[in-house]
């Protein structure tokens, strides 16, 4: 049993060092937020491994495994930079699946209609933010990185996760977003940003997403940015069948999360397995 003292001091600390293992923003964010929740669940009773197997186990009935594997990420690295490498615990084996469901994948027809009831409402910045993502597979932190330079020239030069790499805005989209800075009057710097100033984020895209997802006859399930991002991944892969490519372009350190993007849908599957004719 071990009495630990964790105030925002040694949480600040804490952030300090995830800002020098050059972790993002938001991986930094999702850690904090991790932590303080479990924290909140101690209370101030000790700590001990048994009460973490506890919390464990509590959070495999409302998270799902992926997202659970996420959780103790995130409270693993806090142990460790304490130095109390006996409270760490095992991640969740998760068998890769064949087939994704399809009720959570955005389709190109979904994204398209999406894209309008936009356009309708008059929100002409997510309108433009759904398409930016959509047509380079950029994640939704590295938006900033879509400047008025980097419109001009044609290409961004993204920093995420200690990588640089650089990703080509087509030419389509560079004439929507040059009509858009024209008339939004955008001088310089980043050009997706917040009345304050500050670059969007994905609570602020996820929340316009929502907003309109009735009108464009998109289920809710589907609404998730990050679900742009899956449908670039997927539209890309189709035209060259190039893994290592498309790992390159969404700056994919593994080639296996790469391939997690490219699961077929459940329909997609069940028609493989009928050309097999095996039915008699």
């Amino acid at each position: 049993m071990k009495e630990l003292k964790i105030g925002m001091q040694v949480m600040e600390e804490f952030k300090q060092y995830l800002v020098l293992e050059e972790k993002s923003k938001a991986t930094i964010d999702q850690y904090l937020r991790d932590i303080f929740k479990f924290l909140d669940y101690m209370k101030n009773d000790p700590l001990t491994k048994e009460r973490i197997i506890n919390y464990k186990e509590l959070l495999q009935k409302d998270y799902s495994a992926r997202s659970v594997n996420t959780i103790l990420a995130a409270l693993n690295s806090f142990f460790r930079w304490l130095d109390h490498p006996e409270f760490l615990v095992k991640q969740l084996k998760i068998q890769q699946q064949s087939f994704c469901m399809e009720e959570k994948e955005l389709s190109r027809q979904e994204y398209f209609r999406l894209v309008k009831a936009a356009r309708r409402s008059g929100n002409s910045r997510l309108e433009m933010i759904l398409q930016t993502i959509c047509c380079t597979g950029i994640r939704v932190s590295e938006l900033s990185f879509i400047t008025v330079g980097a419109v001009r020239q044609g290409f961004a030069e993204i920093c995420c996760k200690g990588k640089t790499r650089r990703i080509m805005i087509p030419g389509d989209l560079r004439k929507k977003l040059l009509l858009y800075i024209q008339k939004k009057e955008i001088k310089a710097g980043t050009v997706f940003t917040t009345r304050s100033g500050n670059t969007v984020d994905r609570s602020n895209i996820w929340r316009e997403m929502k907003s309109i997802a009735k009108e464009a006859g998109v289920l809710a399930d589907k609404i998730f940015p990050h679900n742009l991002r899956h449908l670039f991944a997927r539209c890309f892969y189709e035209i060259d069948k190039d893994m290592a490519k498309l790992a390159d372009v969404l700056g994919h350190s593994n080639i296996n999360t790469t391939r997690i993007y490219m699961i077929s849908t459940g329909e997609e599957h069940r028609r493989q397995l009928e050309r097999l004719r095996l039915v008699i």
